[in-house]
């Protein structure tokens, strides 16, 4: 018998919450106000989701976290002048020996992937190793008084977009050159203002979209610049509807992979399904202590069979599976 994690092999709710369609109407430039507003209920249509522990997005970061922080990195790429997709950030991390280093780019997906798995809590510690994977440069005891600055946001009170806002501001202030790590922490101070267990990668996704921008083609908006705030409102809006979005698809997928289960015979499948359940991707020659290389590969292409499993890398071989 397929023994799945009890905690997390369970289905999500029925229906999936969604932004009101309201909040995402184009109707012109909302006011300050009005944006804040259509962002306090795409906040609330994602609460939910982002307190709860389905099966894709349960006790650590599941699939959904950890497919957000790849849409994060991709964006995170062109902030820092690279050329690398999705395809090519899930190679440099799932492609690469036990411990071996992911290169640059994949570093900035395991910083991503890092703040999708732990509590939003910062320490000096912490960020010393987060601007390291960014592959920025900045003193010990300059991260310490930016520990201090995000304590003081908590304790302010501010609503949860604007206290994004405001440390994104305060890092660029700080350091221009460190922007990643500004939408890097506006997404953990999120999600500490709203008490969420694990930040939700969001706004990084969405920093060179219309809403970063005051006119159509017009110069980027960068933290602290003029109408920011409202900006981030606006994108706080689409990346909620994305995430929903995200999680509404997941949860038919894994509602479809756990049915399966009893159907497979292959030991160890049960691990493979967890891990399914609980990564953005793995690998299609995955060896586990009661999987050889090749019941792995008969394994997924019974997924397949199955329509469990989508192949997410376009090949015949080093193929990457994932819900």
């Amino acid at each position: 018998m397929i023994r799945l994690d009890p905690a997390t092999a369970s289905p999500a709710p029925n229906a999936s919450p969604t932004v009101p369609a309201w909040a995402l109407a184009a109707g012109g430039a909302p006011s300050d106000v009005g944006a804040a507003f259509q962002a306090g209920a795409a906040l609330s249509a994602l609460d939910s989701l982002a307190r709860g522990q389905p099966a894709w997005a349960g006790a650590g970061a599941g699939a959904w976290r950890h497919r957000l922080a790849l849409r994060c990195a991709a964006a995170s790429m062109r902030l820092v002048g690279r050329s690398e997709d999705e395809a090519a950030l899930r190679d440099a991390w799932y492609l690469r020996p036990a411990g071996a280093d992911p290169g640059p780019a994949g570093a900035i997906l395991g910083a991503w992937r890092q703040l999708a798995g732990q509590p939003p809590a910062a320490s000096a510690d912490r960020l010393e190793k987060i601007v390291d994977q960014l592959g920025l440069h900045w003193h010990g005891e300059a991260l310490a008084g930016l520990c201090e600055h995000i304590d003081d946001l908590a304790r302010s009170g501010r609503p949860a977009p604007f206290a994004a806002a405001a440390i994104a501001a305060h890092v660029v202030a700080m350091r221009p050159d460190c922007e990643l790590l500004a939408w890097w922490l506006a997404d953990l101070v999120l999600a500490q203002s709203l008490r969420w267990p694990r930040p939700l990668p969001l706004l990084m996704a969405l920093a060179f979209a219309p809403a970063f921008r005051a006119e159509a083609g017009g110069t980027r908006l960068r933290p602290g610049g003029e109408a920011f705030e409202r900006a981030l409102c606006l994108a706080l809006v689409q990346a909620a509807a994305d995430a929903c979005r995200l999680a509404a698809e997941l949860s038919r997928r894994a509602e479809r992979l756990i049915a399966v289960a009893p159907k497979l015979r292959a030991k160890g499948a049960g691990d493979v399904i967890q891990r399914l359940l609980d990564d953005d991707a793995v690998s299609g020659s995955l060896t586990t202590k009661s999987l050889s290389r090749f019941a792995a590969r008969r394994l997924f292409e019974r997924l397949q069979q199955l329509d469990a499993v989508r192949e997410l890398s376009g090949r015949t071989t080093f193929r990457l599976f994932g819900l």
